[in-house]
């Protein structure tokens, strides 16, 4: 006989839990006139034991406690006058009952409140007011009266008064006239002015950068929503593992009356060595090393040396990344190396040097603008199909490229790692110029959306997909340099097919390079436990030769997936099969990588 160790687990999970169900009982009855929401929030409080009681002694101590808890719920519902009894009936088999009758609902009068002196100013005392949120004739429910309380001392935090609290409040409960009537007891202090930021340790960190970066001048207000900016401004240069922001104490005020605001961070380690693998059946594997120093100068910069070996591509060069750069939320990223590349439709050899400037836009999106220059050898090989038949093209020709960097990425999703809810946007557009044994002038556009749906609750089911378009307006597609040129297919694209495999080939099986592209992706993910998650998914990809794309030639690729979650994003396997097998292409395809698809 042979068990299947799932179906067998899941037996016995549900036994279980009909166990659990079945020995679980009320501690004792509801019995009245009680509405169905206010009957389900007293079961609630009551709770429920194992098992039925074995004496009426015990029914009748069950019958108490749950009377007890019932009143203490009552109470605080608003139910000040309720009359309550605890039943014992049955002699062989006893049954604990609470008999409950809850009585009126008692409600609010108009709140107020005490101001212990000194008193805010009008505007803020009128802010605080507003901010109660109760009116007469509410329920005089506990837990209002208190979140109330709540929100006026917040509401004066928020007006500058950073030392405002509450003294003990005081609530008349009027039986007769059935009312709750609260009263707060608010010290709000004098108003908060700031001064600059105060840093006790600052470490490697230059603090003249830092007071550069609060939100605020001298002598302003107190808010506490700039004092949060000015944390997340320092959490997003990616180089602390710890920030502080907060208010000095009040003895720190200065002769002025100004308080500074002190900053603590903890430094992440100075230098850090990573190393990461990835890995498809036919472009082989490839692996990286990333050598990052931090704070080097002293604002929160961050310097990385990388070198990529790989079949198709390899890389040596440097990054240097400048957060705020002369400016709250804009960073200046400068980097140099020299790449070698080696595919089916072209080999190139260059330097690579780049400047950008990225400026955020809320909390996770961002636009960009800046220059590229790539200097290098092309070696290409082309058809003319202009020409009746098509002749064979050899380039080997070395080449000057100037691009535009501009693009775009907003993200509207709720997870930068694993999204399960939401949506994203990238677009780009870059206006290049080649010289060199070519001259030619083009712009290259492309955009990318992804979404993602949630199909059941704490979206242990997601339904994702992806459109992705590209366009180069301008060039030929024998003047345009292959690597600016479209291909399609991989595990970044059209999975099923080898990288640049979805393209149409030329007489002599390599890729020819497209004037335009069109992908789309569906992927259905699921939670298998904590750790897992299986994934089926279809995609397509099509290559055109026009500046619009052509859906003429379009291909399938199919397939399915498992994902092992882990703290910095899953790693990810993928078997896919194409579905438009064509001579060369491969059975199936499988992808190992860092991060979802998409």
């Amino acid at each position: 006989m042979t068990i299947r160790p799932a179906l067998f687990l899941t037996a016995l999970t549900t036994c279980s839990l009909l166990a659990q169900a079945a020995a679980a009982d009320p501690r004792a009855q509801i019995r009245g006139e009680v509405d169905t929401e206010l009957r389900r929030m007293l079961e609630r409080a009551i709770g429920e034991v194992d098992g039925p009681p074995e004496s009426r002694f015990e029914a009748r101590r069950r019958a108490r406690s749950a009377m007890s808890a019932a009143e203490a719920l009552l109470r605080s519902e608003a139910y000040y006058q309720p009359v309550l009894e605890d039943i014992v009936e049955g002699e062989e088999r006893p049954t604990a009952i609470v008999s409950v009758e809850p009585g009126r609902r008692f409600v609010l009068t108009p709140p107020t409140i005490s101001w212990i002196d000194p008193a805010p100013d009008a505007e803020a005392a009128e802010d605080a007011r507003a901010a109660i949120g109760l009116k007469a004739g509410d329920p005089g429910r506990a837990v209002d009266v208190i979140a109330a309380e709540g929100r006026i001392v917040a509401r004066l935090v928020r007006d500058g008064y950073a030392d405002a609290k509450a003294d003990p409040r005081r609530v008349v409960v009027d039986h007769a006239a059935f009312t709750v009537a609260p009263e707060y007891r608010i010290v709000s202090g004098r108003p908060v002015l700031l001064d600059g930021v105060l840093m006790p340790r600052p470490g490697r960190t230059n603090q003249a950068w830092v007071a550069a970066l609060a939100p605020w001048r001298e002598g302003d207000r107190y808010d506490p929503d700039k004092v949060g900016e000015l944390e997340r401004r320092l959490l997003d240069t990616g180089v602390y593992d710890g920030v502080g922001v907060a208010l000095a104490p009040p003895e720190q005020t200065t002769a002025e009356g100004l308080r500074p605001v002190i900053v603590t961070l903890q430094d992440r380690p100075r230098r850090v060595l990573e190393a990461g693998a990835t890995w498809a059946t036919k472009e082989g594997a490839g692996v990286d090393f990333i050598w990052t120093r931090y704070n080097r100068f002293g604002r929160a910069d961050t310097l990385a040396l990388e070198t990529r070996f790989a079949r198709l591509d390899s890389r040596i060069g440097a990054d240097l990344s400048l957060p705020h750069w002369r400016k709250p939320g804009r960073t200046l990223k400068l980097s140099a190396g020299v790449v070698k590349e080696d595919t089916d439709a072209y080999e190139r050899t260059a330097l690579v040097l780049a400047a950008e400037l990225q400026q955020r836009i809320g909390r996770t999106s961002y636009f960009n603008y800046g220059i590229g220059l790539d200097a290098g050898q092309y070696r290409e090989n082309r058809y003319d199909y202009a020409s009746v038949p098509p002749r064979a093209v050899s380039f080997d020709r070395d080449l000057a490229i100037v691009t535009g960097r501009t693009s775009a990425y907003i993200d509207n999703s709720n997870d930068p790692l694993n999204p399960t809810r939401g949506w994203r946007v990238t677009a780009s557009v870059q206006p290049t110029a080649v010289a060199g044994e070519d001259t030619v002038l083009f712009l290259r556009n492309e955009a990318q959306a992804t979404a993602y749906l949630p199909l059941q609750d704490q979206a242990r089911t997601v339904l994702a997909g992806r459109l992705r378009l590209g366009a180069i307006i301008g060039g030929g597609e024998l003047s345009v340099p292959s690597d600016r040129l479209f291909y399609s297919g991989g595990g970044g694209s059209v999975r099923g097919y080898s990288y640049q495999g979805v393209n149409p080939q030329l007489p002599d099986q390599t890729p020819r390079g497209g004037l335009s592209l069109f992908e789309t992706s569906l992927e259905v993910r699921h939670d298998i436990g904590q750790s897992f998650q299986a994934v089926a998914f279809v995609d397509a990809g099509a290559v055109g030769f026009q500046e619009t794309p052509n859906l003429s030639n379009m291909r399938y690729g199919a397939g399915v997936g498992v994902r092992y979650k882990l703290p910095f994003g899953p790693i990810r396997a993928d078997v896919a099969i194409p579905l438009d097998k064509r001579e060369g292409d491969s059975a199936f395809q499988v992808y190992i990588s860092i991060g979802q698809a998409f």
